[in-house]
C-alpha cells in the first residue's frame, strides 16, 4: 500500500503518523506539503494532528482551503481512502469530506489523556480489525474536539452505521463523565457515505507500541493495509 501524509505549517503529529504507517506498510509514506498542487498516486492520504495555521480563524478552516486539499477531495470522491486525525479531522470536515463541525471543548480547556473508545462498527476498511463493541484505550490531545451536527445528520449517521467510535468507560458504558469534550452523542469518529473517509479526534498513531502504554491503535493501520492488499 502506498500512502501520503499532508503537512501544514503547525502540524506536529506527522512524524508519529509516519512511524505508524511505516510499521503497518513496511514503506515510508510520501510527505506532501500543503501548497503542492499535485498528489502522488497513493492508496491512502492521512491528514495529521497539530495546530495548522495556529488554529487561527477556526480550527482547520484555513488548511481546508490549501491547494493539495482540492486534489485530496477529488481523489476521495473517486474512492481513495482518507483519514483525518485530530486537527486532520477538523481539516477534512471543514473541507466538506465529512458532515458536522468540531467545536471548542465543553469545559473550554485543552485535554490530553488516554480515553476509552468504543468501536461502533467493524464495517469499514479502517475498523475491520476490531470487533463491534470492543473498548480501546487511545490518547486524545485537543482543545476543539467537541463534535456537533444537526439532529437529522446525527440520525443519518446512526442509521447508516457511520459512527466509527464513541467515547466510553472501561466497560463500554456511555456517560458524560467519560466524554472528554462534550461531543454530541459521545461521538469520537465518523465515516463518510462511501465509507472511505474516516475522521477521529483520538490519536491511534500514539497507541501502537508497548511504550505508548497501549497498542490498541495498531489494528486501525493494519486494517487499512489489508483492505488494499
Amino acid at each position: 500500500m502506498k500512502s501520503a501524509i499532508v503537512v501544514f505549517p503547525g502540524s506536529n503529529r506527522e512524524g508519529d503518523a509516519k512511524a505508524a504507517l511505516k510499521q503497518a506498510t513496511g514503506k515510508d509514506p510520501i510527505m506532501v506539503w500543503h501548497r503542492d498542487t499535485a498528489l502522488p498516486k497513493v492508496d491512502l492520504v492521512l491528514v495529521p494532528g497539530g495546530f495548522s495555521y495556529g488554529d487561527y480563524l477556526r480550527c482547520g478552516a484555513i488548511a481546508a482551503n490549501s491547494p493539495v486539499l482540492r486534489e485530496v477531495k477529488a481523489r476521495a470522491e473517486g474512492g481513495m481512502a482518507v483519514i483525518g486525525i485530530c486537527n486532520g479531522f477538523q481539516i477534512i470536515t471543514e473541507a466538506g469530506l465529512l458532515p458536522g463541525v468540531l467545536l471548542r471543548n465543553a469545559n473550554l480547556k485543552f485535554v490530553c489523556r488516554n480515553v476509552g473508545l468504543r468501536v461502533e462498527t467493524s464495517g469499514s476498511r479502517f475498523t475491520a480489525g476490531y470487533k463491534k463493541g470492543q473498548v480501546l484505550s487511545i490518547p486524545v490531545a485537543h482543545h476543539d474536539g467537541n463534535y456537533f451536527a444537526d439532529p437529522r445528520t446525527l440520525d443519518e449517521l446512526e442509521a447508516e452505521d457511520r459512527i466509527a467510535f464513541r467515547y466510553c468507560g472501561p466497560e463500554g458504558r456511555l456517560d458524560s463523565v467519560y466524554n472528554p469534550n462534550g461531543s454530541i452523542r459521545h461521538i469520537a469518529g465518523i465515516l463518510n457515505k462511501k465509507r472511505n473517509v474516516l475522521g477521529l479526534m483520538p490519536h491511534p498513531e500514539n497507541a501502537i507500541e508497548p511504550l505508548h502504554g497501549s497498542t490498541d491503535g495498531k489494528a486501525l493501520f493494519t486494517s487499512m493495509v489489508e483492505a488494499v492488499s
